[in-house]
């Protein structure tokens, strides 16, 4: 391979000349050949997006040259538009902390800053990745920032995904509140319920969920950035931690603040792990209801087959005609990756010492992959699966008619034992609840047809 040769702290690295990164990411490279996983193009973006808002900040304080700051700017937003994404090389599982990716993002600034400014890739003169790039700055604020910053950035979609998903159930509330069909609990036969209110508390929970991942997300427009190495703003003027929060957030768009304290900030990943939180509730709570919608579409001949979801691929390789409920099985999958996502979040949360948590990296990768990839999931599933349901109102009906779960409704009137007899001779015979009723003469005519008006069965009623 055609390389250049430069020198960092442990000596000379072979790099490749055409490469805009250098010594310290070369180094990353054959040190961490772990995964074949690179970091997060929102982690990318939002390091970027640091790097941005520090020279400006360094600039405004006169701690940085005006017109390196600048070649900085214009560097770092070729980042942020997008450019340059090949050069960030680095393996997920890297060094402690994410000082390969922060050195990564500096070296590739620094490369092309100097590009523009007429230097040498590799010389770093006039711009340093450390000296400049990296001013009043360490690895351990710029890394929880980013994340938070590309955490905010993946929220808003996830929301709107969750926010669709509620709506196209509540669509479907709707148009099924006129659907009677059996209860169950226990997946046992219990008392009616409309389909319509099956649906509904299934949108109930998606709003809630949307509600848990907004609040939790609150917490991330506290940042540590001026905290430095340890949290004392070593090496930064006094007032950069507040100037570096005004550029970032003029940056983002994000309304973002230094943190009350930038040793607590720096110590603890709480706030990742109250995000994630979120995020595996919502999972599970996802969980239940696709595979709710398995188990009511199942069949189409010998399940329930109450719903009908629709079609998007062949079922089989080998049965033809088959029809899978592919988009839930989707997402469960992609559920059971959150839910995973977020024990090695909660290790690496609790594996934090002293001043620093050096786990930064899993966490960064897990939590935004799992905002990612849930909110994909979610639109998913409402386009292809949720807005085309169709229910089987005829069949719906006969179960819930035979069902054993209607005798609770006679418990007013002749009692628990007596309407536990009427089941079981249900059971027995085959005949339906009201059948039952009116052979053994337990209720007259009238009383049944108010009894049993499914109008009233499914609210309550004096």
């Amino acid at each position: 391979m055609d390389y250049r040769v430069e020198t960092d702290s442990l000596g000379e690295v072979r790099v490749p000349r055409d490469a805009w990164y250098g010594a310290q990411t070369q180094r990353a490279i054959e040190n961490f050949p772990i995964s074949g996983m690179r970091a997060h193009p929102e982690f990318v973006r939002a390091t970027a997006q640091v790097k941005l808002a520090a020279a400006r900040a360094n600039a405004r304080l006169g701690k940085l040259d005006r017109a390196i700051a600048e070649a900085i700017a214009r560097a770092a937003q070729e980042v942020i538009d997008g450019g340059l994404r090949d050069e960030f090389v680095v393996d997920v599982f890297q060094a402690g902390a994410g000082t390969s990716h922060n050195m990564n993002a500096n070296e590739v600034i620094a490369n092309r800053a100097n590009a523009a400014l007429g230097g040498a890739r590799g010389a770093y003169a006039p711009v340093h990745p450390n000296d400049h790039v990296n001013m009043s700055q360490s690895t351990n604020d710029v890394i929880p920032t980013a994340i938070r910053v590309a955490a905010l950035s993946l929220e808003p979609p996830l929301r709107a995904a969750l926010d669709a998903l509620a709506g196209a159930l509540e669509d479907k509330a709707r148009e099924f509140d006129g659907v009677l069909k059996s209860g169950r609990t226990h997946l046992q036969d219990a008392v009616p319920v409309r389909l319509g209110q099956e649906f509904g508390g299934w949108a109930f929970t998606v709003r809630r969920d949307e509600a848990r991942v907004a609040a939790a997300a609150q917490s991330l427009h506290e940042i540590n950035l001026g905290g430095s190495a340890a949290g004392t703003g070593l090496n930064t003027h006094p007032d950069y931690a507040r100037v570096v929060a005004e550029e970032l957030s003029a940056v983002t768009g994000f309304d973002l603040r230094p943190a009350a304290s930038l040793f607590g900030v720096m110590q603890s990943m709480s706030d990742f792990a109250h995000v994630s939180a979120a995020l595996r509730t919502c999972a599970l709570d996802l969980t239940q209801i696709a595979n709710d919608l398995r188990l009511l579409s199942s069949g189409p001949r010998t399940g329930l087959a109450e719903i009908a979801l629709p079609p998007v691929q062949p079922g089989s390789s080998i049965m033809p005609g088959k029809v899978n409920p592919v988009m839930a099985e989707m997402a469960d999958m992609v559920c059971f990756q959150v839910a995973g996502n977020d024990t090695a979040i909660a290790l690496a949360v609790q594996a934090g010492q002293l001043e620093l948590n050096v786990m930064m990296p899993v966490i960064a990768h897990n939590l935004l992959q799992s905002m990612q990839i849930l909110a994909h999931a979610v639109q998913a599933l409402c386009e292809r699966c949720v807005r085309g349901i169709t229910a089987d109102a005829e069949r719906a009906r006969r179960y819930f008619e035979s069902s054993v779960g209607m005798a609770t409704v006679l418990n007013p009137l002749i009692g628990y034992a007596a309407a536990a007899k009427v089941a079981q001779e249900s059971a027995r015979t085959g005949e339906t609840i009201v059948e039952v009723v009116r052979r053994l003469k337990l209720l007259d005519d009238a009383q049944i047809a108010t009894l049993f008006d499914p109008a009233h069965l499914t609210e309550p009623r004096a």
